[in-house]
């Protein structure tokens, strides 16, 4: 009678019933539908709820960014977002651009990853793994915002090498003491560009053209030694014969100490901390990549 009763079927009585059983099979198909409606009405509740939507986003977005390591973290796609994704893409480095506007993600390119979120949230930026990123690129359009940004994101990871951008001069300096490593002017930048093109447009046009675009495009290259193989390590630069193996040019080199020196003497060693600069067109900057082992 139970499983009749709960089914609706409507099969029938099994057995004759008194006057009560009859009044309690009544009372008992009323609580039963009540029961079925609202469970019923809980498992939509829950299937439909916008959170578990939003839990299958999170298990998700982890899967993605979990295996990610010394990677790029972008916060803001808007038109210095933009750039900088598209300059890290042409050098096919890996990163991931936080965004809470879901326009500029759905215009945006496929093979970008994106995270939907506020940058200035902790778990957003623990979620695009932020503890193992190596760089983050804070181009919110908000002074305020992108100050938030680096602080929370100082705190998370000591390490991170922090580019921020800023609208304010005034600003730039508050950047700087809350972990920022460099920080960025827009609007400078773009002025004295124009400016520049008039002065000295031959340079700028050259400046311009170094890119990946093309094998080639002319590129400056900046290689770590610490990142190279041993055997390079306390040798003289004449004694690696870039030029001869790749057709590369030594056009600088950076010391322990951060000192920029422009053309180095061929007699220079590579120690620990130290950096070389080269110039060369793709392919060269390729032959170079596979000579120190790099790709």
């Amino acid at each position: 009678m139970t499983v009749i009763t709960i089914s609706t079927v409507g099969f029938g009585e099994v057995v004759p019933l008194s006057q009560e059983a009859r009044l309690f099979t009544l009372f008992f198909i009323l609580i039963s539908l009540t029961v079925f409606a609202y469970a019923v009405k809980q498992l939509t509740v829950y299937f439909l709820n916008d959170r578990i939507f939003e839990q299958l986003k999170i298990k998700k977005t982890k899967k993605m960014t979990a295996k990610l390591k010394d990677h790029t973290l972008i916060c803001g796609y808007g038109r210095n977002g933009i750039q900088a994704g598209a300059r890290l893409l042409k050098h096919k480095h890996t990163f991931v651009v936080i965004e809470k506007d879901p326009i500029l993600i759905s215009r945006s390119d496929k093979q970008i990853k994106f995270i939907a979120g506020d940058a200035r949230d902790d778990k957003v930026l623990e979620l695009a793994n932020i503890k193992k990123a190596k760089y983050l690129i804070s181009a919110l359009p908000d002074d305020v915002d992108n100050l938030f940004v680096v602080l929370t994101a100082r705190q998370l990871n000591p390490d991170l090498i922090i580019v921020s951008r800023v609208s304010d001069d005034f600003n730039q300096s508050k950047l700087i003491h809350a972990g920022a490593n460099h920080v960025v002017m827009p609007d400078r930048i773009g002025g004295d560009h124009m400016g520049s093109l008039l002065v000295v447009p031959d340079l700028i046009s050259f400046i311009d053209e170094l890119s990946w675009v093309g094998d080639e495009s002319p590129n400056l290259e900046e290689f770590s030694i610490d990142a190279l193989p041993e055997k390079f390590l306390n040798r003289t630069i004449s004694e690696l014969e870039i030029r001869k193996n790749t057709n590369c040019n030594v056009v600088g080199f950076r010391d322990a100490k951060g000192k920029l020196t422009i053309n180095p003497p061929a007699n220079l060693k590579l120690e620990q901390n130290t950096k070389l600069i080269v110039l060369g067109n793709t392919i060269s900057i390729n032959k170079l990549n596979t000579m120190f082992r790099l790709d």
